[in-house]
């Protein structure tokens, strides 16, 4: 059976490090692995998508192998045929899988009935292979047994991924947002649990950033909520990120957003493009941490 990546828990504590020391080993380019010569990955997307689609595009090729992009419209996961079904025909012509789409349960059904591994690249619950790569791009730039990391905003996928690191990995975590749109419940729960880890959960944004090492902020509707922008922009404006805001945190604080940015929404022009934003190594980052991240699964 092959090993997926459906979200960061699905990974030991040894093996995120494992993944963040292959990815750190690839990117100086000691090591070059091309464990897909020969071999193609389907990528399907029923979610648009920059970096997700060139990042694996450019990852895969550079790993040697061919990213055949499928759309919604071809597949119809779910629809057309059966998860179980598409899942057991793809593994007989491909050597992985990546998926971008809603559900997160379409994404562990492929898994399941996959004999390939399957790779998350984002669902409505997590988006895995977004914060590892984030939390490599904070190793690069600050050296600390545990970070402060304040996310400020909507309780989204990214959110409950930096919960799911926090499970695996000690953090001090805290996450600024209202009452009406917190992190998934069970997700939460779950990093509760890892004591050497400190999870804050508050509607004060002030609190949340204090003498934070990272703020990290995402859009306040994400793709399948857009009608919920104007509500979500009334509930969450005190979290926007701003200079008034990060005067709170750290003296050598990094700013972090995911993007894609409305900018003068959850974040200001003046700190997305500041002295302390490295939003553009991140970005640069989603495909390194991938490319490790497919070796890693295809050396189980």
């Amino acid at each position: 059976m092959s090993r997926s990546f459906c979200e960061i828990f699905d990974l030991t504590t040894d093996e995120i490090y494992q993944v963040f020391d292959l990815c750190k080993k690839m990117k100086k380019g000691e090591i070059d692995p091309r464990p897909l010569v020969n071999k193609s990955v389907a990528c399907i997307f029923t979610k648009p998508s920059l970096r997700t689609r060139v990042s694996f595009e450019v990852g895969i090729n550079q790993l040697g192998g061919h990213p055949v992009y499928i759309t919604d419209n071809e597949i119809q996961l779910g629809k057309r045929e059966s998860i179980a079904d598409a899942a057991q025909v793809l593994s007989r012509y491909v050597g992985m899988i990546m998926i971008r789409t809603f559900a997160h349960s379409d994404v562990t059904s492929l898994a399941k009935y996959a004999s390939v591994p399957v790779i998350n690249g984002l669902t409505d619950l997590v988006h895995p292979c977004q914060v590892m790569g984030d939390y490599f791009t904070i190793l690069e730039h600050k050296s600390k047994d545990i970070y402060k990391v304040a996310f400020l905003g909507d309780g989204n996928n990214v959110a409950n991924s930096w919960l799911n690191l926090a499970a695996r990995i000690p953090l001090d975590l805290r996450i600024g947002t209202s009452s009406e749109t917190g992190p998934d419940k069970s997700i939460l729960e779950r990093a509760q649990r890892n004591r050497k880890s400190r999870i804050l959960v508050t509607d004060d944004p002030q609190e949340a950033v204090k003498g934070a090492d990272v703020i990290y902020t995402d859009v306040w509707a994400s793709m399948g909520q857009k009608d919920k922008l104007s509500e979500k922009t009334v509930t969450l404006k005190k979290f926007q990120v701003n200079s008034s805001l990060l005067a709170g945190a750290d003296r050598e604080h990094l700013v972090m957003h995911c993007l894609p940015a409305e900018r003068g929404r959850e974040i200001t022009d003046e700190v997305i493009d500041g002295p302390h934003s490295i939003v553009f190594d991140e970005a640069e980052n989603r495909l390194h941490i991938q490319k490790a991240i497919m070796v890693f699964l295809l050396q189980q």
